[in-house]
């Protein structure tokens, strides 16, 4: 099969669907103050501390609330905390709480709470994926991971006070302390539910603007206003319901037909005949699509193999016909957005301004081949890629299948529910993998230390001891300018290594009932529901 024939099979489907696409949404049909989303399938998890997808993370910012959040303009906010302040030194943090804390139950939220939170987090037997990189800095977390989780230095001086000792001074603490996944859990309620207490409405306890009323595996989750919540008075929505569906066709009919009022996954071939309407949206987040491959297995373990399959990829006609148009050709590991340590933007200093990856896609191709037979494999070889099925994730697969028999790879394409696939993922229970990111927080460490060799999101067991120190040395530094090129000297080194292969960079593209007021998107990939109104 040639390139052609992917984009006339696509072509095909969006003409057999431009009629369905062309009707007009009718009026939503759902309850006056509710909002009606549909965002992904089922979550893995809505436990801050294990979360690590987007789908789950949109989830939990709407049922917790850390020490800071994010605003609208992607400032630094009061969160739990209404004032925070780092010692001269930066090595000390102290957090005051807000009065009156509840937990949506009406019990008394205090700093000893984000003490527990924070010390689970750190637990072994918790395995938060994250773990590592919000609290590597902290003081004690070395001891903490290995098992003493009182060592790590958080410390509650009083109800309404929590003390922070670094090790080294880290000048984004702030932004980390505002990432969802630090949010506090209450201890109470995981000690006697242990791990079941964040799968059901009767035993999830949260802190947030919304606590979880309903909740239906594989069906939905129905948020209600938390009137414990601090700031209760701008919560104007009496409920979010959150509908679960993993085929996009059907989110894409239920939006037509009224019952959703916003979805996420928009079929790809409705893409075009989309476009310039006013309930569709398109905006750039900060994050890459790209391909794990697992170092741990033959003949992955190889530079060169894994080299030659990401000289394979034509990422122009990825971007611009397979993805059509929505995402962009990723020939760096890092993206738009990432802020540099002097406010610039990361990429724009990245091997000295040059991108990793050529773009003349027939010497790529050459170099692909010589690689292989140089490697040892000159006829190629027979290896399994997983996927979920979401977006462009299929149709990229099929692209890959026909796009490395050129170079002698023959690639059998398995799909698997996204309930399943990231924990398939994250044990290194694959060959070849479909992944992506999107950025926490703006800082480029959030996605460059995915490839750590301790890191919890470490897909493809990557293990490079100078990409380790050049992090090491970006945690320990406090000047700008070493940070700087550690930083980028870690990619360097990844994109050398071809420790992964990047895609494309992302956007998020959505269809939005023109009712709904006062909502936001972040360029981190998530919905601010919260401070919504559905117009009547």
């Amino acid at each position: 099969m040639k390139k052609r024939v992917i984009a006339l099979a696509l072509a095909v489907v969006m003409i057999a669907s431009f009629g369905l696409a062309g009707c007009g949404k009718e009026k939503a049909k759902t309850n006056p103050n509710q909002l009606v989303v549909q965002i992904g399938p089922n979550p893995e998890t809505i436990d801050p501390a294990l979360n690590s997808a987007s789908d789950g993370g949109n989830m939990i910012l709407h049922l917790f609330e850390g020490l800071l959040t994010v605003d609208q303009n992607e400032q630094i906010a009061a969160g739990c905390a209404e004032s925070w302040e780092p010692s001269a030194d930066g090595l000390t943090w102290t957090f005051k709480l807000r009065d009156g804390l509840k937990w949506s139950d009406g019990t008394d939220l205090t700093a000893e709470d984000f003490v527990y939170s924070w010390q689970r987090f750190c637990d072994p037997k918790t395995a938060a994926p994250y773990a590592e990189t919000v609290l590597g800095m902290v003081k004690g977390y070395d001891e903490a991971i290995a098992g003493d989780v009182s060592k790590l230095a958080v410390t509650a001086t009083d109800a309404k006070t929590l003390v922070v000792e670094l090790s080294t001074p880290c000048t984004y603490f702030d932004s980390l302390v505002a990432f969802a996944t630090l949010s506090p859990v209450q201890k109470e309620t995981i000690e006697t539910n242990k791990d079941k207490w964040a799968i059901s409405a009767e035993t999830f306890i949260s802190n947030g603007p919304f606590y979880v009323s309903e909740w239906v595996p594989d069906s939905h989750i129905i948020m209600s206003k938390n009137e414990n919540y601090w700031n209760k008075d701008a919560i104007k929505l009496e409920s979010i319901k959150f509908v679960f569906m993993e085929d996009s066709n059907a989110a894409y009919n239920a939006y037509q037909n009224g019952s959703i009022q916003l979805i996420k996954d928009v079929p790809t071939e409705e893409v075009p005949t989309l476009k310039g309407r006013e309930d569709f949206h398109v905006e750039p987040i900060i994050g890459t699509s790209y391909i794990s491959l697992n170092t741990q297995k033959k003949p992955f373990d190889d530079a060169r193999v894994r080299k030659a399959l990401s000289l394979a990829i034509d990422r122009e006609y990825v971007a611009n016909t397979v993805m059509q148009g929505t995402y962009s050709a990723a020939y760096n590991f890092m993206g738009p957005g990432w802020v540099d340590t002097d406010g610039s933007e990361f990429i724009n200093s990245a091997n000295g301004g040059n991108a990793y990856i050529g773009s003349d896609f027939d010497a790529n191709i050459a170099e692909a081949k010589r690689l292989l037979a140089e490697a040892g494999y000159p006829d190629g070889f027979t290896t399994t890629y997983v996927t979920n099925d979401a977006g462009y994730h299929v149709v990229l697969a099929e692209y890959l299948e026909q796009e490395w028999k050129k170079i002698g790879v023959t690639l059998k394409v398995e799909t698997v529910e996204w309930s399943s696939f990231t924990p398939m993922r994250r044990s290194g229970d694959f060959e070849i993998a479909r992944n992506g990111w999107v950025g926490d927080y703006t800082d480029p460490s959030n996605q460059l230390e995915l490839l750590y060799s301790t890191n919890g999101n470490n897909d493809g067991k990557y293990n490079n001891a100078e990409f380790d120190a050049a992090i090491d040395l970006s945690r320990s530094t406090v000047d700008p300018v070493v940070r700087s090129k550690a930083l980028h000297d870690a990619e360097d080194i990844l994109m050398e290594d071809a420790a992964c292969i990047p895609v494309a960079y992302y956007n998020d593209f959505w269809l939005q009932s023109e009712d709904i007021k006062g909502i936001w998107h972040s360029p981190r990939g998530y919905w601010y529901f919260m401070y919504g109104e559905v117009a009547q």
